[in-house]
């Protein structure tokens, strides 16, 4: 692996959440986004899963080549608490065998890293730090979620971090300072011709993001906040995305990987409350300011709606349902330039998700999830042309002892474009065994 760890922890630059880094997944709510360490209570903890699968499309590319498969994915994970500190690291390698290209003579097998760090550490009372890192490497654009919507060879890699500071200065006021940071780098950095620009140069970026929120506590179940986030998003592709804009005799406009610069400020209202035991929400709404600095033909300013809101209903032990709603900006593999010589910047996204878990019996658990993004291209060849991506799954677990689980499930996706060639859709299908120890 050329890439693999070259940027885990904050030493390097990672990423941070105000803003959706892939254009066909739900995008993520502002502020420092939370992750799934997947640490048990010991110190350290070892699994890993084995299945057999059917992928119809694990391209995911307009037309489709399926194959069956085995995916095995072993994981190690410490965690250490101490008094005033917990700290934590997850490894986790994913192995992919796909019959399909086994049998047409090429590479049978793709490989994925991901590791996780965290760190939470009190100061005092009143004041808490949180650290999180987590690198992915791979090519599947699901797992590495870096803007393209086509499986892309090589090592891709999403490194996200984050920073949070929690200070309680009164009973009835607090405030949260964040920072975060993204960093997506794609393999295919050779030079490509410009109506056809590689996903380096159309992708790679660093994104950086710093916000507060100022929070009241009216009562012990609503705290109420009002926040200021601010985005510089960096292209770091350093090649021509787009095939030179004639503007007069001899005279041409050129279009680089940076032209997609931008900054966005974003200003919004909140409220987290606990409506009962059984039922939470939170609501953040809000406005946006990009500004496009670096566009060659137009360094204009857009304004456009914020929103991040998510209810949990907890009906029984170990079940519950949370529906979500997020209207945010995201980045696009899209760049083609429009007959008034505007490059496509990026989609804005509403997006709906539904996540509902359930315990069926003491040993038989089932979830059911489903989402729907609607965005809109923001300038170029596709202004205010819109693409869908609809997706669902269903997934059972069955705990045979306290080492040992099965596993099955169904997926679905499909992204609605009229783009040429862009529009796909992907089943894939699994049964396993998992073991943890």
């Amino acid at each position: 692996m050329k890439k693999t760890f070259i940027s885990i922890g904050l030493a390097a630059v990672g990423a941070a959440g105000i803003q959706s880094i892939d254009a066909q997944t739900s995008v993520q709510p502002t502020g420092t986004p939370t992750m799934d360490t997947g640490i048990s209570p010991k110190t350290w903890n070892v699994a890993a899963n084995l299945r057999g699968f059917y992928d119809d499309n694990y391209a995911v590319a307009h037309n489709k080549t399926g194959s069956f498969g085995i995916e095995l994915t072993p994981s190690i994970s410490a965690n250490v608490a101490m008094q005033q500190t917990d700290v934590g690291a997850k490894y986790t390698f994913g192995m992919y065998y796909y019959q399909q290209r086994q049998d047409s003579g090429i590479d049978a097998l793709d490989y994925t890293h991901q590791g996780d760090l965290w760190l939470d550490h009190s100061f005092n009372e009143r004041q808490k730090l949180t650290i999180a890192d987590s690198l992915v490497i791979g090519q599947d654009p699901q797992l590495v979620q870096g803007g393209a919507v086509i499986r892309v060879n090589g090592d891709n890699l999403n490194n996200t971090a984050t920073v949070t500071l929690n200070s309680e200065w009164t009973r009835l006021f607090s405030t949260a300072t964040h920072y975060g940071n993204t960093l997506v780098d794609y393999n295919n950095s050779a030079a490509s011709a410009t109506n056809s620009p590689s996903y380096a140069a159309l992708l790679n970026r660093i994104q950086q993001d710093v916000g507060i929120d100022f929070q009241w506590a009216f009562q012990p179940e609503t705290i109420g906040f009002i926040g200021y986030d601010f985005t510089w998003l960096d292209y770091t592709g350093n090649a021509q995305i787009a095939a030179p804009f004639p503007v007069g005799p001899g005279k041409f406009v050129n279009y680089y990987s940076d032209s997609r610069n931008y900054y966005t400020h974003y200003a919004y209202l909140g409220l987290t409350k606990t409506f009962s035991p059984n039922l939470s929400g939170s609501f953040r709404v809000g406005a946006s300011l990009t500004d496009l600095y670096n566009d060659p033909v137009s360094k204009e300013n857009t304004v456009s709606p914020y929103a991040n809101i998510n209810v949990t209903y907890t009906y029984l032990p170990g079940c519950y349902v949370q529906l979500g709603f997020t209207q945010n900006q995201n980045v696009t593999d899209i760049s083609a330039v429009g007959s008034n010589g505007q490059l496509t910047q990026y989609q804005e996204s509403s997006s709906v998700y539904l996540d509902l878990n359930h315990q069926i019996t003491s040993k038989l658990s089932g979830s059911l999830v489903g989402s729907y993004q609607h965005s809109t291209f923001q300038d170029g060849q596709y202004n205010n042309i819109s693409e869908n991506t609809v997706s669902a799954g269903i997934h059972f677990d069955y705990r045979i002892n306290r080492h040992f689980s099965a596993n099955a499930g169904y997926d679905f996706s499909e992204l609605l474009s009229t783009v040429n060639q862009r529009g796909n859709s992907r089943n894939v299908v699994y049964l396993g065994l998992g073991a943890n120890y």
